[in-house]
């Protein structure tokens, strides 16, 4: 029983199963066939669709071929009419250019026959020159002839008579047209000159400076007088004798006078003596150390003062030794005239003048700058100012073209260049200027320098100082050279110089001081 039961299951369970199979494929069968009903429809709407679009693209592609053929068309239509335009033109061209070739043509055949006449005409005047010429020479022969005849000359002696008188007459012309010439270009020359001359006095008109023989030191209070004597007169003595200027103490109030012809010595005891009152303390071995402070200083001021002075002028590369030297003319004095100031207004006016007639103005400029460069150091070295300032501006790498244009300022020698002649008139102008010189100063410090010269000459002495208006010069001697005895003699051997060198009024007192120092220092 229970194995029929299960026999009946399992078939029922394969028959259901079977049937289930069977029920699947049917199932499947269908779909598929659905499928590919709904694909063969799809497939059919799409071929419809590509059917249409291709139809639409043909008619798209159809309508833009025949608009590109209608701009293809139109274009090559312009351009057609372009061309035809472009050929008409040319033709026109053509048509103009033929007409006025064909007029040239008319033009030049015109031009042949009138030269034609003109060389027909031209062979008939030959001709009749050639006659004219044949008769004249004819004529000349039968002239000459007579002329031989009736002078007694053959035609030789005649030609060269003649060409003797022409000769004369071709002098003498030429002698007056030079001598006329020549006074035209004096007569120019003069107004020229004088028109240059004119014009660089009227745009370089420095003020005059005529410097003075003293300078004035302000004081705060009469009592400071006392003070600068010094006990016994020691100190006012170690100003004199450091400075070499004469201190004049008297009743002026608030004022010491110093007095000396050197304008540098000046300063240096004006500017010794303010530094002096202001620090307090006065008393010789001070004196001396501030004076030699001041000194320094002032070399350091005349520097300055040159290098000023040389870059006011545009002179930009000189040595700094000529600078010193320039600056240091600050200090002298020529017939009272500031002599720096003199050579920068001769280099302003040989500036103008080299400018106006055209040669180098910088070498004229720097040669009447540095012109007087010796009276720094004339004092100092055997020579004149002349002398002594060519070697210094050579040993300090001047060009020959400056030495050349300052050496003949004065006229000792001839003229070595045209700048040179710009440069001793210039420095003539600036000395004739109304105003700017003073000849009886001048000849009152040229005595005292001639003093001093004299005592500086002997043997022995170190310093030398004219006080006093030149009334007295102070000499200081070396303590190991010169003895007490020999103190004495000097002092009347100089005076006995000075007599019969010098010419002066009144009497001039001679004085001579040897001082022995002995200096030690505690440590």
């Amino acid at each position: 029983m229970n194995t029929f039961t299960v026999a009946i299951s399992a078939t029922a369970s394969l028959l259901a199963a079977a049937l289930v199979f069977v029920v699947w494929v049917i199932t499947q069968k269908r779909i598929a066939q659905q499928t590919v009903g709904h694909a063969q429809e799809q497939a059919d709407r799409l071929i419809r669709e590509a059917e249409r679009d291709v139809g639409a693209r043909t008619k798209e592609a159809e309508l833009l071929a025949k608009e590109r053929a209608h701009a293809l068309l139109q274009e090559s239509e312009q351009r057609t009419r372009e061309r035809r335009e472009e050929l008409a033109s040319i033709e026109q061209q053509l048509s103009h250019r033929t007409r006025e070739l064909t007029g040239h043509d008319r033009e030049a055949k015109q031009r042949d026959t009138t030269l034609q006449e003109r060389e027909t005409h031209a062979a008939e005047q030959e001709r009749s020159l050639t006659e004219r010429v044949k008769r004249c020479e004819e004529l000349t022969r039968e002239y000459q002839q007579a002329l031989q005849r009736v002078s007694g000359l053959t035609g030789d002696e005649a030609k060269k008579l003649v060409v003797k008188q022409i000769e004369q007459d071709a002098r003498r012309d030429a002698t007056n047209l030079v001598k006329r010439l020549e006074t035209e270009a004096r007569e120019s020359a003069n107004a020229k000159a004088k028109q240059i001359i004119t014009q660089a006095i009227q745009r370089s008109a420095p003020e005059h400076a005529i410097e003075a023989t003293v300078s004035v030191v302000d004081l705060p209070s009469d009592d400071l007088k006392g003070r600068i004597i010094g006990r016994e007169g020691r100190n006012i003595r170690a100003l004199e004798q450091a400075t070499g200027v004469e201190l004049i103490v008297d009743d002026t109030p608030g004022a010491i006078i110093l007095s000396s012809f050197d304008p540098f010595r000046r300063e240096v005891a004006k500017r010794a003596i303010e530094q002096l009152i202001a620090d307090g303390r006065i008393h010789p071995a001070r004196i001396e150390e501030v004076v030699e402070r001041v000194k320094a200083e002032l070399d350091e001021h005349v520097l300055k003062e040159g290098e000023a002075a040389a870059f006011e002028l545009g002179l930009f590369d000189m040595h700094p030794e000529i600078h010193k030297l320039m600056g240091r003319l600050k200090f002298r004095t020529s017939y009272g005239q500031n002599v720096l100031n003199h050579s920068k207004e001769v280099a302003y006016l040989a500036g103008i003048m080299a400018r106006e007639v055209g040669l180098d103005a910088h070498t004229t400029i720097r040669g009447a700058f540095v012109h007087d460069i010796g009276k720094a150091i004339d004092r100092d070295l055997e020579g004149t100012h002349l002398t002594l300032g060519i070697d210094f501006l050579r040993s300090h790498g001047e060009s020959e073209a400056v030495v050349d244009a300052m050496a003949a300022h004065h006229m000792d020698i001839d003229w070595p260049s045209l700048e040179s002649m710009l440069v001793q008139a210039a420095d003539a102008i600036s000395a004739a200027r109304p105003g700017a010189r003073r000849d009886i100063l001048e000849s009152y410090i040229k005595r005292l320098e001639q003093l001093e010269g004299i005592a500086d000459s002997f043997d022995g002495v170190s310093k030398a100082f004219a006080l006093q208006a030149g009334r007295e010069i102070r000499i200081m001697v070396e303590s190991e050279k010169v003895s007490d005895e020999e103190a004495v003699w000097l002092s009347k051997d100089i005076a006995k110089r000075v007599e019969h060198e010098l010419q002066y009024p009144g009497q001039i007192k001679v004085t001579v001081i040897r001082e022995t120092r002995a200096v030690d220092y505690a440590r």
